[in-house]
Protein backbone atom coordinates (compact mmCIF):
# COMPACT_ATOMS: atom_id res chain seq x y z
CA UNK A 1 0.00 0.00 0.00
CA UNK A 2 2.86 2.11 0.70
CA UNK A 3 4.09 2.62 -3.01
CA UNK A 4 0.46 4.07 -3.99
CA UNK A 5 1.23 7.80 -4.14
CA UNK A 6 -1.19 9.72 -2.14
CA UNK A 7 -2.25 13.14 -3.85
CA UNK A 8 -4.66 15.64 -2.46
CA UNK A 9 -6.90 15.85 -5.57
CA UNK A 10 -7.79 13.03 -7.99
CA UNK A 11 -9.74 15.55 -11.16
CA UNK A 12 -12.00 13.11 -13.52
CA UNK A 13 -12.38 14.73 -17.00
CA UNK A 14 -9.67 16.67 -18.80
CA UNK A 15 -12.36 19.21 -20.47
CA UNK A 16 -12.49 22.56 -19.67
CA UNK A 17 -13.91 22.56 -16.27
CA UNK A 18 -11.30 19.48 -15.10
CA UNK A 19 -8.57 21.25 -16.70
CA UNK A 20 -9.62 25.19 -15.18
CA UNK A 21 -9.64 23.16 -11.92
CA UNK A 22 -6.82 21.34 -11.77
CA UNK A 23 -4.96 24.53 -12.51
CA UNK A 24 -6.31 26.21 -9.94
CA UNK A 25 -5.85 23.77 -6.84
CA UNK A 26 -2.22 23.09 -7.89
CA UNK A 27 -2.05 27.20 -7.98
CA UNK A 28 -3.50 26.96 -4.34
CA UNK A 29 -0.71 24.25 -3.07
CA UNK A 30 -2.58 21.09 -3.73
CA UNK A 31 -1.46 17.78 -4.90
CA UNK A 32 -3.21 17.29 -7.73
CA UNK A 33 -3.93 14.13 -10.54
CA UNK A 34 -5.98 14.91 -13.87
CA UNK A 35 -7.16 12.07 -16.09
CA UNK A 36 -8.61 12.16 -19.44
CA UNK A 37 -10.03 9.36 -21.28
CA UNK A 38 -9.42 10.39 -24.47
CA UNK A 39 -7.34 13.70 -25.46
CA UNK A 40 -7.48 17.05 -23.53
CA UNK A 41 -10.63 18.85 -24.63
CA UNK A 42 -11.49 16.15 -27.35
CA UNK A 43 -15.56 15.96 -26.01
CA UNK A 44 -17.60 19.10 -25.42
CA UNK A 45 -14.92 21.79 -24.86
CA UNK A 46 -13.33 21.65 -28.26
CA UNK A 47 -16.90 21.41 -30.18
CA UNK A 48 -18.12 24.56 -28.92
CA UNK A 49 -19.28 27.92 -30.48
CA UNK A 50 -15.69 29.22 -30.36
CA UNK A 51 -17.40 32.04 -27.94
CA UNK A 52 -16.51 34.08 -24.55
CA UNK A 53 -19.87 35.63 -24.43
CA UNK A 54 -22.31 36.52 -21.33
CA UNK A 55 -24.91 34.89 -23.55
CA UNK A 56 -27.70 37.49 -24.86
CA UNK A 57 -30.36 34.96 -25.36
CA UNK A 58 -29.77 34.03 -21.98
CA UNK A 59 -31.60 37.13 -21.00
CA UNK A 60 -34.91 35.84 -22.70
CA UNK A 61 -34.94 33.26 -19.63
CA UNK A 62 -34.59 35.77 -17.22
CA UNK A 63 -31.26 34.83 -16.46
CA UNK A 64 -29.47 37.73 -15.44
CA UNK A 65 -27.33 36.56 -12.68
CA UNK A 66 -25.95 34.13 -15.02
CA UNK A 67 -25.45 36.73 -17.81
CA UNK A 68 -23.78 39.08 -15.69
CA UNK A 69 -21.84 36.45 -13.98
CA UNK A 70 -20.42 35.79 -17.53
CA UNK A 71 -19.93 39.13 -18.84
CA UNK A 72 -17.79 39.87 -15.56
CA UNK A 73 -15.44 36.84 -16.67
CA UNK A 74 -14.85 37.95 -20.34
CA UNK A 75 -13.36 40.64 -18.82
CA UNK A 76 -11.44 38.64 -16.84
CA UNK A 77 -10.60 36.19 -19.82
CA UNK A 78 -9.93 38.82 -22.06
CA UNK A 79 -6.75 39.97 -19.87
CA UNK A 80 -5.41 36.84 -19.19
CA UNK A 81 -5.37 35.01 -22.27
CA UNK A 82 -5.05 38.04 -25.41
CA UNK A 83 -3.79 35.73 -27.72
CA UNK A 84 -6.64 33.01 -27.96
CA UNK A 85 -9.50 35.48 -26.92
CA UNK A 86 -10.00 39.04 -28.86
CA UNK A 87 -13.17 40.89 -29.17
CA UNK A 88 -15.63 40.39 -32.19
CA UNK A 89 -18.39 42.39 -33.41
CA UNK A 90 -21.59 41.05 -33.55
CA UNK A 91 -24.11 42.58 -36.58
CA UNK A 92 -27.66 41.05 -35.64
CA UNK A 93 -30.07 41.86 -38.73
CA UNK A 94 -33.37 42.67 -37.25
CA UNK A 95 -36.28 40.46 -38.49
CA UNK A 96 -39.75 41.81 -38.10
CA UNK A 97 -41.17 38.33 -38.28
CA UNK A 98 -39.58 37.78 -34.69
CA UNK A 99 -38.81 39.47 -32.07
CA UNK A 100 -39.56 42.89 -32.01
CA UNK A 101 -37.19 45.42 -31.99
CA UNK A 102 -37.43 47.30 -29.02
CA UNK A 103 -37.30 44.04 -27.07
CA UNK A 104 -33.80 42.94 -28.81
CA UNK A 105 -32.61 47.02 -28.49
CA UNK A 106 -33.71 46.10 -24.55
CA UNK A 107 -32.14 43.20 -24.17
CA UNK A 108 -28.51 44.87 -25.59
CA UNK A 109 -28.74 47.49 -23.51
CA UNK A 110 -28.77 45.01 -20.50
CA UNK A 111 -26.02 43.37 -22.16
CA UNK A 112 -23.87 46.54 -22.11
CA UNK A 113 -24.34 47.46 -18.50
CA UNK A 114 -25.06 44.11 -16.18
CA UNK A 115 -21.21 43.13 -16.23
CA UNK A 116 -19.34 46.38 -15.67
CA UNK A 117 -17.72 46.38 -19.44
CA UNK A 118 -14.59 48.34 -19.77
CA UNK A 119 -13.08 47.23 -22.58
CA UNK A 120 -15.51 46.70 -25.30
CA UNK A 121 -17.88 49.03 -27.19
CA UNK A 122 -21.01 49.03 -26.55
CA UNK A 123 -24.28 48.52 -28.84
CA UNK A 124 -24.84 50.29 -31.83
CA UNK A 125 -27.72 50.81 -34.47
CA UNK A 126 -27.13 50.17 -38.18
CA UNK A 127 -28.85 51.17 -41.47
CA UNK A 128 -28.12 47.14 -43.13
CA UNK A 129 -28.91 49.29 -46.70
CA UNK A 130 -25.98 52.18 -45.70
CA UNK A 131 -23.57 50.57 -43.56
CA UNK A 132 -21.01 48.37 -45.03
CA UNK A 133 -22.21 45.67 -42.13
CA UNK A 134 -25.39 45.43 -44.17
CA UNK A 135 -24.20 44.80 -47.67
CA UNK A 136 -24.47 40.83 -47.67
CA UNK A 137 -27.65 41.00 -46.42
CA UNK A 138 -31.06 41.09 -48.00
CA UNK A 139 -32.64 44.13 -48.63
CA UNK A 140 -35.80 43.14 -46.82
CA UNK A 141 -33.57 43.49 -43.71
CA UNK A 142 -33.28 47.47 -43.33
CA UNK A 143 -32.02 48.09 -39.75
CA UNK A 144 -30.03 46.10 -37.28
CA UNK A 145 -27.58 46.77 -34.11
CA UNK A 146 -24.36 45.95 -33.54
CA UNK A 147 -22.80 44.58 -30.28
CA UNK A 148 -19.26 43.27 -28.93
CA UNK A 149 -18.22 39.79 -27.49
CA UNK A 150 -15.11 37.75 -27.56
CA UNK A 151 -13.90 34.75 -29.48
CA UNK A 152 -11.68 31.94 -28.18
CA UNK A 153 -9.90 29.08 -29.79
CA UNK A 154 -11.65 26.77 -27.00
CA UNK A 155 -9.34 23.52 -27.41
CA UNK A 156 -6.24 25.89 -26.91
CA UNK A 157 -8.22 27.30 -23.72
CA UNK A 158 -8.39 23.56 -22.00
CA UNK A 159 -4.63 23.12 -22.86
CA UNK A 160 -3.50 26.05 -21.76
CA UNK A 161 -5.17 25.36 -18.95
CA UNK A 162 -3.88 21.96 -18.24
CA UNK A 163 -0.12 23.50 -19.08
CA UNK A 164 -0.27 25.86 -16.19
CA UNK A 165 -1.69 23.15 -14.11
CA UNK A 166 1.17 20.90 -15.00
CA UNK A 167 3.88 23.72 -14.28
CA UNK A 168 2.37 23.86 -10.91
CA UNK A 169 2.84 20.70 -9.85
CA UNK A 170 -0.46 18.30 -11.08
CA UNK A 171 0.02 15.53 -12.87
CA UNK A 172 -1.81 15.56 -16.28
CA UNK A 173 -3.09 11.95 -17.50
CA UNK A 174 -3.98 11.44 -21.30
CA UNK A 175 -6.00 9.20 -22.90
CA UNK A 176 -6.11 7.67 -19.40
CA UNK A 177 -9.57 6.35 -18.21
CA UNK A 178 -10.86 6.12 -14.63
CA UNK A 179 -11.72 2.83 -14.51
CA UNK A 180 -12.54 2.34 -10.16
CA UNK A 181 -12.44 4.71 -7.81
CA UNK A 182 -13.71 3.18 -4.65
CA UNK A 183 -13.61 4.50 -0.62
CA UNK A 184 -11.31 2.95 1.33
CA UNK A 185 -10.54 3.64 5.04
CA UNK A 186 -11.59 7.41 4.70
CA UNK A 187 -9.57 7.79 1.46
CA UNK A 188 -10.27 7.01 -2.33
CA UNK A 189 -8.23 4.49 -4.20
CA UNK A 190 -8.12 5.36 -7.66
CA UNK A 191 -7.55 3.07 -10.81
CA UNK A 192 -6.53 4.63 -14.62
CA UNK A 193 -6.04 2.62 -17.72
CA UNK A 194 -3.77 3.89 -20.29
CA UNK A 195 -5.43 2.75 -23.71
CA UNK A 196 -2.64 2.95 -25.63
CA UNK A 197 -0.11 1.57 -23.66
CA UNK A 198 -2.73 -0.67 -21.20
CA UNK A 199 -0.82 0.84 -18.07
CA UNK A 200 -2.57 0.79 -15.03
CA UNK A 201 -1.95 3.53 -12.52
CA UNK A 202 -3.14 3.55 -8.57
CA UNK A 203 -3.54 5.93 -6.31
CA UNK A 204 -5.17 7.29 -3.17
CA UNK A 205 -7.14 10.44 -2.78
CA UNK A 206 -8.22 13.10 0.13
CA UNK A 207 -10.69 13.76 -2.97
CA UNK A 208 -11.77 13.07 -6.16
CA UNK A 209 -13.69 15.62 -8.56
CA UNK A 210 -16.05 14.38 -10.76
CA UNK A 211 -15.86 16.86 -13.79
CA UNK A 212 -16.62 14.34 -16.52
CA UNK A 213 -19.32 16.46 -18.15
CA UNK A 214 -21.57 14.08 -20.51
CA UNK A 215 -20.13 11.34 -18.71
CA UNK A 216 -20.27 13.37 -14.93
CA UNK A 217 -23.29 10.84 -14.46
CA UNK A 218 -21.67 7.42 -15.67
CA UNK A 219 -18.69 8.65 -13.41
CA UNK A 220 -21.04 9.07 -10.02
CA UNK A 221 -22.62 5.41 -10.68
CA UNK A 222 -20.51 2.84 -12.70
CA UNK A 223 -17.16 4.19 -11.61
CA UNK A 224 -17.78 5.59 -8.39
CA UNK A 225 -20.12 3.33 -6.90
CA UNK A 226 -21.69 6.56 -5.46
CA UNK A 227 -25.27 8.15 -5.83
CA UNK A 228 -26.60 11.79 -6.59
CA UNK A 229 -30.04 13.31 -6.83
CA UNK A 230 -28.38 15.54 -9.56
CA UNK A 231 -28.47 14.96 -13.38
CA UNK A 232 -26.98 16.14 -17.02
CA UNK A 233 -29.64 16.65 -19.61
CA UNK A 234 -27.45 16.37 -22.59
CA UNK A 235 -27.99 18.81 -25.43
CA UNK A 236 -26.41 18.36 -29.09
CA UNK A 237 -24.97 21.37 -30.71
CA UNK A 238 -24.02 21.19 -34.49
CA UNK A 239 -21.81 23.73 -36.70
CA UNK A 240 -20.93 23.93 -40.24
CA UNK A 241 -17.70 25.29 -41.64
CA UNK A 242 -18.27 26.96 -44.96
CA UNK A 243 -16.01 29.17 -47.02
CA UNK A 244 -16.27 32.79 -45.69
CA UNK A 245 -19.18 35.02 -47.74
CA UNK A 246 -19.02 38.60 -46.69
CA UNK A 247 -16.24 41.00 -47.01
CA UNK A 248 -16.06 43.06 -43.15
CA UNK A 249 -14.41 41.45 -40.34
CA UNK A 250 -17.66 41.15 -38.03
CA UNK A 251 -19.93 38.41 -37.43
CA UNK A 252 -23.56 37.84 -37.42
CA UNK A 253 -26.26 36.58 -35.10
CA UNK A 254 -29.65 36.09 -36.81
CA UNK A 255 -32.93 34.89 -35.69
CA UNK A 256 -34.41 31.74 -36.89
CA UNK A 257 -38.48 31.24 -37.17
CA UNK A 258 -38.40 28.67 -34.48
CA UNK A 259 -36.86 31.89 -32.04
CA UNK A 260 -33.20 29.98 -32.00
CA UNK A 261 -30.39 32.17 -32.55
CA UNK A 262 -27.36 31.31 -34.86
CA UNK A 263 -24.21 32.77 -35.31
CA UNK A 264 -22.30 33.42 -37.94
CA UNK A 265 -18.62 33.90 -37.31
CA UNK A 266 -15.49 34.42 -39.69
CA UNK A 267 -12.84 31.58 -38.76
CA UNK A 268 -9.54 30.88 -39.69
CA UNK A 269 -9.34 33.95 -42.24
CA UNK A 270 -10.85 32.58 -45.19
CA UNK A 271 -13.73 30.61 -43.64
CA UNK A 272 -17.36 31.01 -41.86
CA UNK A 273 -18.55 28.53 -39.10
CA UNK A 274 -21.97 28.79 -38.32
CA UNK A 275 -23.96 27.31 -35.65
CA UNK A 276 -25.46 25.98 -33.60
CA UNK A 277 -28.18 24.28 -33.30
CA UNK A 278 -30.02 22.66 -29.47
CA UNK A 279 -31.65 19.13 -29.88
CA UNK A 280 -31.83 17.31 -26.91
CA UNK A 281 -29.64 13.70 -26.77
CA UNK A 282 -30.06 10.41 -25.34
CA UNK A 283 -27.64 8.50 -27.04
CA UNK A 284 -23.88 7.63 -26.57
CA UNK A 285 -22.07 11.00 -26.02
CA UNK A 286 -18.83 9.57 -27.91
CA UNK A 287 -21.16 8.52 -30.90
CA UNK A 288 -22.28 12.06 -31.64
CA UNK A 289 -22.15 13.78 -35.13
CA UNK A 290 -23.98 16.62 -37.27
CA UNK A 291 -26.62 14.80 -39.01
CA UNK A 292 -27.85 16.41 -42.48
CA UNK A 293 -31.02 17.64 -40.74
CA UNK A 294 -29.07 19.66 -38.94
CA UNK A 295 -26.65 20.95 -41.90
CA UNK A 296 -29.89 22.06 -43.45
CA UNK A 297 -31.19 23.53 -41.21
CA UNK A 298 -28.04 26.04 -40.35
CA UNK A 299 -28.07 26.75 -44.42
CA UNK A 300 -31.56 27.74 -44.47
CA UNK A 301 -30.88 29.73 -41.68
CA UNK A 302 -28.27 31.84 -43.36
CA UNK A 303 -30.09 31.70 -46.61
CA UNK A 304 -33.26 33.56 -45.38
CA UNK A 305 -31.27 36.54 -44.50
CA UNK A 306 -27.69 36.61 -46.60
CA UNK A 307 -27.58 37.74 -50.48
CA UNK A 308 -25.32 34.83 -51.35
CA UNK A 309 -27.15 31.56 -51.00
CA UNK A 310 -25.41 28.87 -49.73
CA UNK A 311 -25.27 25.32 -50.86
CA UNK A 312 -24.73 22.29 -49.34
CA UNK A 313 -21.25 21.45 -51.49
CA UNK A 314 -20.34 24.59 -49.71
CA UNK A 315 -20.52 22.77 -46.30
CA UNK A 316 -16.19 21.97 -45.91
CA UNK A 317 -16.87 20.56 -42.46
CA UNK A 318 -19.10 19.64 -40.22
CA UNK A 319 -18.99 18.71 -36.22
CA UNK A 320 -20.95 18.23 -33.08
CA UNK A 321 -20.90 17.95 -29.26
CA UNK A 322 -23.32 17.43 -26.66
CA UNK A 323 -23.25 19.84 -23.74
CA UNK A 324 -23.95 18.63 -20.21
CA UNK A 325 -26.24 21.04 -19.31
CA UNK A 326 -27.92 21.16 -15.16
CA UNK A 327 -31.34 19.30 -15.90
CA UNK A 328 -34.03 22.26 -14.57
CA UNK A 329 -36.79 20.39 -15.89
CA UNK A 330 -37.07 22.83 -19.02
CA UNK A 331 -38.81 21.15 -21.38
CA UNK A 332 -37.06 23.45 -24.09
CA UNK A 333 -33.33 22.73 -25.16
CA UNK A 334 -32.61 26.74 -25.69
CA UNK A 335 -34.14 27.41 -22.42
CA UNK A 336 -32.09 24.73 -20.24
CA UNK A 337 -30.26 26.92 -17.73
CA UNK A 338 -26.17 26.96 -18.67
CA UNK A 339 -25.75 27.69 -15.01
CA UNK A 340 -23.71 25.38 -12.71
CA UNK A 341 -24.26 22.73 -9.64
CA UNK A 342 -21.88 21.71 -7.12
CA UNK A 343 -22.83 18.34 -5.55
CA UNK A 344 -20.72 16.63 -2.66
CA UNK A 345 -20.76 13.17 -0.98
CA UNK A 346 -18.83 12.62 1.87
CA UNK A 347 -19.45 9.02 2.38
CA UNK A 348 -17.31 7.26 4.74
CA UNK A 349 -15.29 10.47 4.96
CA UNK A 350 -13.83 10.29 1.58
CA UNK A 351 -15.47 13.05 -0.57
CA UNK A 352 -16.57 13.43 -4.22
CA UNK A 353 -17.39 16.12 -5.75
CA UNK A 354 -19.84 15.97 -8.83
CA UNK A 355 -20.12 19.02 -11.48
CA UNK A 356 -23.09 19.22 -13.25
CA UNK A 357 -23.67 21.65 -16.16
CA UNK A 358 -21.25 24.90 -16.74
CA UNK A 359 -19.83 26.45 -19.89
CA UNK A 360 -16.91 28.01 -21.18
CA UNK A 361 -17.38 31.17 -20.36
CA UNK A 362 -17.66 30.69 -16.78
CA UNK A 363 -15.10 27.76 -16.19
CA UNK A 364 -12.90 30.02 -14.23
CA UNK A 365 -15.26 31.08 -11.92
CA UNK A 366 -16.79 27.39 -11.61
CA UNK A 367 -13.35 26.07 -10.65
CA UNK A 368 -13.06 29.03 -7.88
CA UNK A 369 -16.06 28.20 -6.39
CA UNK A 370 -16.06 24.91 -6.75
CA UNK A 371 -12.30 25.04 -4.54
CA UNK A 372 -14.49 26.85 -2.12
CA UNK A 373 -17.31 24.19 -1.61
CA UNK A 374 -14.47 21.72 -0.46
CA UNK A 375 -11.82 24.60 1.23
CA UNK A 376 -13.11 22.42 4.83
CA UNK A 377 -11.16 19.76 3.86
CA UNK A 378 -8.10 21.29 2.63
CA UNK A 379 -7.72 24.13 5.39
CA UNK A 380 -4.32 24.72 4.55
CA UNK A 381 -4.52 25.58 0.87
CA UNK A 382 -4.02 28.89 -0.82
CA UNK A 383 -6.60 31.59 -1.40
CA UNK A 384 -7.97 32.58 -4.76
CA UNK A 385 -5.73 33.82 -7.45
CA UNK A 386 -6.82 32.69 -11.07
CA UNK A 387 -8.65 36.51 -11.78
CA UNK A 388 -5.79 38.51 -12.37
CA UNK A 389 -2.86 35.50 -13.39
CA UNK A 390 -2.30 35.14 -16.98
CA UNK A 391 -2.81 32.04 -19.03
CA UNK A 392 0.39 30.48 -20.31
CA UNK A 393 1.74 32.75 -23.29
CA UNK A 394 -0.76 35.38 -22.03
CA UNK A 395 1.30 37.99 -20.01
CA UNK A 396 1.26 40.10 -22.80
CA UNK A 397 1.89 44.18 -22.09
CA UNK A 398 -1.35 45.65 -21.09
CA UNK A 399 -2.77 42.41 -22.59
CA UNK A 400 -2.04 44.62 -26.02
CA UNK A 401 -1.96 41.86 -28.62
CA UNK A 402 -1.63 44.35 -31.63
CA UNK A 403 1.63 45.04 -29.91
CA UNK A 404 2.78 41.89 -29.46
CA UNK A 405 2.29 41.58 -33.13
CA UNK A 406 4.76 43.93 -33.59
CA UNK A 407 7.45 42.66 -31.27
CA UNK A 408 7.26 39.48 -33.05
CA UNK A 409 8.37 41.33 -36.38
CA UNK A 410 10.98 42.53 -34.73
CA UNK A 411 11.98 39.60 -33.28
CA UNK A 412 11.78 37.44 -35.95
CA UNK A 413 11.81 39.36 -39.21
CA UNK A 414 12.83 36.54 -41.45
CA UNK A 415 9.16 34.85 -40.73
CA UNK A 416 6.86 35.14 -42.99
CA UNK A 417 3.77 37.35 -41.92
CA UNK A 418 1.23 34.05 -41.64
CA UNK A 419 3.38 31.91 -39.99
CA UNK A 420 3.83 34.97 -37.21
CA UNK A 421 0.43 35.63 -36.80
CA UNK A 422 -0.11 31.51 -36.45
CA UNK A 423 2.14 31.38 -33.78
CA UNK A 424 1.68 34.63 -31.98
CA UNK A 425 -2.55 33.74 -31.69
CA UNK A 426 -1.56 29.96 -30.44
CA UNK A 427 1.41 30.23 -28.56
CA UNK A 428 1.49 33.88 -27.79
CA UNK A 429 4.81 34.78 -25.88
CA UNK A 430 5.39 31.05 -25.80
CA UNK A 431 6.79 31.14 -29.67
CA UNK A 432 10.15 30.78 -28.38
CA UNK A 433 9.58 27.63 -26.78
CA UNK A 434 8.77 26.69 -30.47
CA UNK A 435 11.31 28.38 -32.55
CA UNK A 436 14.23 28.18 -30.53
CA UNK A 437 17.72 29.41 -31.72
CA UNK A 438 16.19 29.28 -35.60
CA UNK A 439 17.72 32.08 -37.80
CA UNK A 440 15.14 31.09 -40.67
CA UNK A 441 12.46 29.22 -41.71
CA UNK A 442 14.67 26.39 -43.16
CA UNK A 443 15.86 25.88 -39.57
CA UNK A 444 12.20 25.35 -38.68
CA UNK A 445 12.15 21.67 -40.27
CA UNK A 446 10.18 19.93 -42.61
CA UNK A 447 7.48 22.09 -44.34
CA UNK A 448 4.34 19.81 -44.29
CA UNK A 449 2.15 22.56 -46.48
CA UNK A 450 0.56 26.27 -45.36
CA UNK A 451 2.32 27.02 -41.78
CA UNK A 452 2.68 23.44 -40.67
CA UNK A 453 6.71 22.67 -39.91
CA UNK A 454 8.20 20.22 -37.75
CA UNK A 455 9.18 22.42 -34.89
CA UNK A 456 5.62 23.10 -33.75
CA UNK A 457 4.88 19.23 -34.15
CA UNK A 458 7.67 18.29 -31.98
CA UNK A 459 7.16 21.04 -29.75
CA UNK A 460 3.11 19.98 -29.37
CA UNK A 461 4.15 16.37 -28.48
CA UNK A 462 6.84 17.07 -26.15
CA UNK A 463 4.75 19.77 -24.36
CA UNK A 464 1.17 19.62 -25.18
CA UNK A 465 0.21 16.02 -24.73
CA UNK A 466 -0.30 15.43 -28.45
CA UNK A 467 -0.41 12.22 -29.34
CA UNK A 468 -2.02 11.28 -32.99
CA UNK A 469 -2.44 13.10 -36.32
CA UNK A 470 -5.98 14.66 -34.78
CA UNK A 471 -4.46 15.92 -31.74
CA UNK A 472 -2.04 18.19 -33.98
CA UNK A 473 -3.98 19.28 -36.99
CA UNK A 474 -7.20 19.62 -35.33
CA UNK A 475 -7.54 20.40 -31.63
CA UNK A 476 -4.07 21.71 -30.88
CA UNK A 477 -3.99 23.60 -34.18
CA UNK A 478 -6.43 24.22 -37.20
CA UNK A 479 -4.14 23.30 -39.89
CA UNK A 480 -6.41 20.68 -41.26
CA UNK A 481 -8.28 23.43 -42.51
CA UNK A 482 -5.42 24.64 -44.69
CA UNK A 483 -3.32 21.71 -45.72
CA UNK A 484 -4.80 20.00 -49.12
CA UNK A 485 -6.00 15.94 -48.60
CA UNK A 486 -2.23 15.33 -50.02
CA UNK A 487 -0.73 17.34 -47.56
CA UNK A 488 -2.89 15.49 -44.76
CA UNK A 489 -1.94 11.90 -45.96
CA UNK A 490 1.80 12.95 -46.31
CA UNK A 491 1.82 13.87 -42.74
CA UNK A 492 -0.21 11.47 -41.27
CA UNK A 493 2.57 8.84 -42.67
CA UNK A 494 5.44 11.11 -41.62
CA UNK A 495 4.03 11.90 -37.77
CA UNK A 496 3.25 7.74 -37.55
CA UNK A 497 6.48 6.80 -38.23
CA UNK A 498 8.11 9.27 -36.24
CA UNK A 499 5.78 8.91 -33.08
CA UNK A 500 4.72 5.33 -33.61
CA UNK A 501 4.87 4.35 -30.13
CA UNK A 502 2.31 7.77 -29.32
CA UNK A 503 0.42 7.26 -32.56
Amino acid sequence: MTDIPKVDLFVIGGGINGAGIARDAAGRGLSVVLCEKDDLGEGTSSRSGKLVHGGLRYLEYYEFRLVREALIEREVLMNAAPHIIWPMRFVLPHSPDDRPFWFIRLGLFLYDHLGGRKKLPGTRRLNLLRDPEGAAIVDKYRRGLEYSDCWVDDARLVILNAIDAAERGATVLTRSPCVSARREGGIWRVTTRNTVTGEEREFHATMVINAAGPWVSDVVGRVAGSNSKRNVRLVKGSHIIVPKFWDTSNAYLVQNHDKRVIFINPYEGDKALIGTTDISYEGDPNAVKCEEDEIEYLLAACNRYFKEKLRREDVLVSFSGVRPLFDDGKGNPSAVTRDYVFDIDDTGGAPLLNIFGGKITTYRELAERGLKQIEKYFPNMGGDWTEKAPMPGGDIENADYEAFRETLKEDYPWMPLSLRHHYGRLYGTRVSRIVGDAKSVADLGRHFGGDLYEAEVKYLVAEEWAQTVEDVLWRRTKHRLHLTEEDQAAFAEWFTDAYAEAA
